[in-house]
């Protein structure tokens, strides 16, 4: 299922947006087409490639030059943990969306450490999937509330460790502080101006500053930050 050559952004003026491209690797060929199946019926999405492995998704990334990767975690030689790790080291590098049956926590913190941009569970509902491919293409994450949970208990249980220097966030502003506590415990762009009475594009503004002063590709980064750095300590209210 193979789309037009052209990445993600604006066309020529006045013409639609190009579709969101994207590799779907699993080493299991049904699961594969299905998940093909659906994100070819939603609109703005292509399937540009399919991968049975790490080591061929890493290839076909280089042939084709998806905007998302839909990353599968066990399979034969290199895992999709592995090959995560590759892909967002690469220039361009694509979003990596984690799917796995596995909801376990070794492998929910692993594969945002990965640099994933979204974690999701293979019995998902199909909107959640191209939910969670348009969020990736778009720059931002989107966890399955299983996975934003197991990532907070996994946290607690880690043995006390140095705290990253508060320095990192020292660039913030006052209003980027009370941002980002809040969009670490999982709330939305709407949720976080509800609490802070101010409008959803103000919100959307001091997380796009925040991001960027502190070098994070998105929310996920966000929020592995904000718990390493103790802005937020797992059995807060």
């Amino acid at each position: 299922m193979n789309g037009p050559a052209a990445g993600t952004g604006a066309g020529p003026a006045g013409s639609a947006p190009s579709p969101i491209r994207v590799l779907v690797v699993d080493d299991q060929e049904l699961v594969r087409y299905g998940f093909c199946v659906i994100l070819e019926a939603a609109d703005g999405i292509t399937v540009v490639g399919e991968a049975a492995n790490g080591e061929s998704a890493i290839a076909a990334v280089t042939a084709h030059r998806p905007d998302v990767v839909l990353m599968d975690i066990r399979m034969p030689g290199m895992d999709g943990l592995a090959a995560a790790r590759h892909l967002t080291r690469c220039s361009p590098a694509p979003k990596v969306v984690i799917l796995t049956t596995f909801d376990l926590d070794d492998y929910v913190y692993e594969a945002l450490r990965s640099g994933a941009s979204g974690f999701l569970l293979k019995d998902s509902p199909r909107h959640d999937l191209i939910a969670a491919v348009r969020a990736a293409a778009a720059g931002d994450a989107l966890l399955a509330p299983s996975v934003t949970r197991r990532l907070i208990e996994a946290f607690a249980r880690r043995p006390a460790e140095a705290a990253p220097s508060p320095s990192q966030l020292a660039s913030l502003t006052v209003r980027e502080r009370d941002v980002l506590p809040l969009l670490a415990r999982g709330r939305s762009n709407a949720e976080i101006a509800a609490a802070l009475f101010v409008s959803e594009a103000t919100v959307k503004t001091h997380v796009g500053n925040l991001l960027a002063k502190l070098g994070l590709r998105d929310r996920v980064q966000a929020v592995i930050l904000a718990y390493e750095t103790g802005v937020v300590v797992p059995g807060d209210p």
